[in-house]
Parts: structure tokens; sequence; C-alpha cells
């Protein structure tokens, strides 16, 4: 009976995350998708390299500016650091380490200052919600809190 209650248990968990997937079968062109809004709530229009938000090119440094990086580091205390850890390891959200490798400068400052929407529309967003399993606050922060931020996590992945 056990092992036919742990089968079950199996096989409706394998179901459940088969249906939840992604995967888009929907054929249309982007012609005949303009202006039509998704059963899924996607937006055909939207750009997975640059994230939902005002942010389309952030210039870096070829050396980190220490005095964003400060004013990052100040934000992390207070708005992030009870959710993120700054190694790879996950606390309530996802570790930092790498966060600057895996992700475009534009993606980052779009993400802080516009969770709401990239968790709606981004497919990277929508995987780490899945993994987390709770949803990032939108902390209204500014565009220079964001900037900080972004400069801070360079610093966190050793950029000098």
């Amino acid at each position: 009976m056990k092992k036919l209650i742990v089968s079950w248990l199996i096989g409706f968990t394998g179901i459940i995350a088969f249906s939840c997937g992604g995967g888009n079968s929907n054929s249309a062109t982007p012609a005949e998708s303009a202006g039509k809004e998704s059963t899924t709530g996607a937006n055909p229009d939207y750009d997975p390299k640059r994230g939902e938000g005002k942010f389309t090119k952030v210039e870096l440094g070829a050396s980190l500016d220490a005095a964003k990086a400060e004013g990052g580091k100040k934000v992390y205390d207070v708005k992030c650091g009870a959710c993120h850890k700054l190694t790879d390891e996950k606390l309530v959200g996802p570790g930092w380490t790498g966060v600057t490798s895996r992700h475009a400068p534009e993606w980052i400052m779009n993400f802080i200052t516009n969770t709401d929407a990239m968790i709606n529309k981004d497919p990277k967003a929508q995987a780490q919600l899945e993994i987390c399993l709770v949803r990032m606050p939108n902390q209204s922060l500014s565009d220079d809190d964001a900037r900080n931020l972004l400069e801070f996590m360079r610093k966190n992945d050793g950029v000098k």
C-alpha cells in the first residue's frame, strides 16, 4: 500500500510539473501575433535579453566604481541582505555570486526597478520564482540605488 501511494504521488507530481512547464507551441508568426495577448499572458514583443523596463543600455566601466559599490552595499544591507546571500547559497532568494555573469546589466537594472513586470513576463525571472517559491517584493528603489546595487554585485563577483 505504501509503494502504491508513493508511486501515485510521484506520478501526480510529474504530471503537475509537466503541465506547468514552459514551451510555447504557438506557431503564429509575429505578424499574426501582433496586438494579441497570448493565453499565457506573455508579451509577443518581449525581449528576454533586455528585460522589461526602461534600461536598454547600461554603461559599465572596465574597473569598479568604488563609491557606487559602497552605496550599493548600504542598500544591500537594508533592503536585500535579509533574503539574498553574497555566496551562491539560496536563502529566501538566490545567492548573488555570479549574478553579473548570468545576466546582462540591463536585465539586472530592470529587475531591480521593475520587479513585478519582470516576474510576470521574463522567463528567467519566472524560472527563479519556481525555484525560490517566493515572489521578490518591489523594493521601490531609485535608479541610482539600482545602479549602485549593480556595482556592488560586480564587486561581489570580483570586478576590481
